[in-house]
Formats: C-alpha cells, sequence, structure tokens
C-alpha cells in the first residue's frame, strides 16, 4: 500500500501513472483522464438550489477533461469578473450569467443553449 501515495505533504497531488508530483509527471497519465461524454451542446442554466435563493449559472456538457474545464472556467471567471468553481465534471459562475456565458461560449466555438 506505500506504492500508492495519491497526495503528499511535501508536493500535492501524485499522478498515478508515475508516482510522481502532478507538475513533475512524466507520462502524462493524468491529462488522459475520461473526457465528459457530450451530445455536442454545451447547456447554460441558473441554479438556486440549495443555496438560500443565490443564483448561480451552471455550465454542462463541455466535452473536457478536469483540467480543461478548469481552464475554461478561469477563462470565463476572468472575462465575466466573477467567482466560480468546477464541481462533479461542470462549471459554476457565480450570479445570473446566463447570457453573457452563452454569448462567451458562442465566441469560444461551442455550440451553446439555454437550457
Amino acid at each position: 500500500m506505500g506504492d500508492r501515495i495519491i497526495y503528499s505533504t511535501t508536493y500535492g497531488d501524485m499522478c498515478p501513472g508515475c508516482k510522481k508530483p502532478k507538475g513533475e509527471c512524466a507520462c502524462r497519465a493524468i491529462e488522459k483522464e475520461a473526457v465528459t461524454p457530450s451530445d455536442g451542446i454545451v447547456r447554460v442554466r441558473l441554479s438556486t438550489k440549495a443555496r438560500a435563493g443565490k443564483g448561480v449559472t451552471v455550465i454542462t456538457g463541455l466535452p473536457l477533461s478536469e483540467n480543461d474545464l478548469a481552464k475554461v472556467a478561469k477563462n470565463l471567471k476572468h472575462k465575466l469578473g466573477t467567482g466560480g468553481t468546477v464541481k462533479d465534471k461542470h462549471i459554476e459562475i457565480q450570479g445570473d450569467r446566463v447570457d453573457e456565458v452563452i454569448a462567451e461560449l458562442i465566441k469560444q466555438g461551442y455550440k451553446a443553449k439555454r437550457g
């Protein structure tokens, strides 16, 4: 069980393939993560469930790995000037930004719609 280090307090997350820190990964197993299955349409909706009435824009259906989702989320947060996160293979952007997110995703080449 000593071979299965997945997190180190010294190095952070470890690569499951080569057992090195993610930043020094030689096998690129992390980049080969499963891509989220998609029908080609990115859906953007407003969600207030379990958020005390506060709205969050939820983006689902992006056919990207977890790392690529984080990059898209960072770009959207920067463009919109708001916070957000990646959870469970979808992006959450703070506030009711559905129309702005759809416009930005279409600019980036995705087929996006409200839903």
